[in-house]
């Protein structure tokens, strides 16, 4: 298909989130004369690898071109001017139907391994990079690094969050002297989410006891527990309002009784499944919050460092809850904006219902509010 919503794309890649979009061209523009980046490229295929790749939200008319009519699907974007967005781009969905024609158009055969890439990337709630990250190594891949930062936006918009995160570390690290706390306090937090092979940081680094391969893959891991702290914390004021919007949420018409008592237990059940998964960050989070006290109260850096070399499997919990939770907030929101009447038959609530419950339920959340 060819995507002639342009203004939307232009701004997707001013904007967009973290989590919702992959933007492979402003990695490019930014690292394509780098070795990491032409050595161990994502996806091999060259017009891939300068795509932008987002979760989309399917309106009515596009929910006929894939196979399960789901609510979400991953859009791959393909501009026709790399250097100017406004000259309009072809797309297609992942696993829709006619998608092995796509990718013949472009040169990919199914099955390669960079069909299997579109379809784990399909296959994550969330293109976070450091969920995207552990599932993309764990797959067998092995890109450079460079493919997983957090989006300009992002960075943005939790700066002010990260450094009220990192001053206690200023003074442990840095040595604190009054009027150039804020300072120190502003510099680290900007390295630390842009720049950590800047020299300025040799003395964490050394505080820490690393090598500089380690200290860049535990500062990664650092910045992505401070991502999912902030993006909790912008999602917790959201998700509460949505959870009493969906119990007080009626369809219209007539219901059978059968129809009136399955919906009312899957209303029941969703509000337990989304605050067992916030139950679940903020236990996570809270064993990232008592090694760095281990770091800034107790002066015990090779606990934190052995934290942050583990880390990475936390990955997987937080970013699979969080990127589920972000989900229903954005998806009831498009469907159901704010001051509107919220009209909705039987039939699309239960699938709603089931949707939202199937995203955002996890075996190991039940067991612990059950324990």
């Amino acid at each position: 298909m060819v995507d002639r919503s342009v203004r939307n794309l232009a701004n997707l890649q001013a904007n967009g989130s973290s989590s919702r979009a992959l933007n492979l061209i402003a990695v490019w523009k930014v690292n394509g004369n780098e070795e990491g980046y032409r050595t161990r490229p994502l996806f091999q295929n060259y017009t891939l690898n300068r795509s932008i790749i987002v979760k989309h939200k399917l309106r009515p008319h596009e929910r006929e071109l894939l196979p399960y009519g789901q609510p979400v699907a991953t859009k791959v974007i393909l501009p026709m001017d790399l250097d100017d967005l406004k000259a309009g781009a072809r797309a297609f969905f992942v696993g829709e139907r006619n998608y092995n024609d796509f990718l013949a158009e472009i040169r990919v055969q199914p099955g390669d391994p960079d069909d299997e890439l579109l379809r784990l990337l399909d296959g994550v709630p969330s293109l976070d990079p450091f969920l995207l990250r552990e599932r993309v190594l764990s797959a067998g891949f092995s890109p450079d690094r460079c493919y997983f930062e957090l989006a300009d936006a992002d960075l943005r918009r939790m700066i002010d969050f990260a450094r009220r995160e990192v001053e206690p570390l200023v003074g442990v690290s840095f040595g604190s002297g009054g009027a150039r706390m804020s300072e120190k306090t502003r510099k680290l937090a900007a390295k630390l989410l842009g720049d950590v092979s800047d020299i300025e940081l040799a003395p964490l680094r050394n505080s820490m006891g690393m090598n500089k391969a380690d200290f860049l893959e535990g500062m990664f891991c650092w910045k992505g527990f401070i991502y999912y702290k902030w993006l909790l914390s912008d999602l917790l004021p959201k998700i509460g309002p949505i959870i009493n919007e969906v119990a007080r949420l009626t369809p219209m018409g007539m219901l059978t009784s059968d129809e009136t008592i399955y919906v009312r237990r899957s209303q029941a059940r969703l509000t337990r499944a989304i605050n067992a998964a916030c139950d679940t960050v903020r236990e996570t989070l809270r064993v990232y919050d008592d090694a760095y006290l281990e770091l800034t109260h107790k002066g015990r850096p090779q606990s934190f460092r052995a934290f942050l070399m583990a880390a990475p499997s936390m990955f997987h919990e937080l970013g699979e809850r969080l990127g589920a939770l972000q989900h229903i907030i954005s998806f009831w929101r498009f469907r159901f904006p704010l001051d509107a009447e919220n009209h909705i038959s039987i039939e699309e609530m239960i699938d709603l219902l089931n949707d939202f419950e199937a995203s955002v339920t996890f075996d190991t959340d039940l067991a612990r509010s059950a324990a």
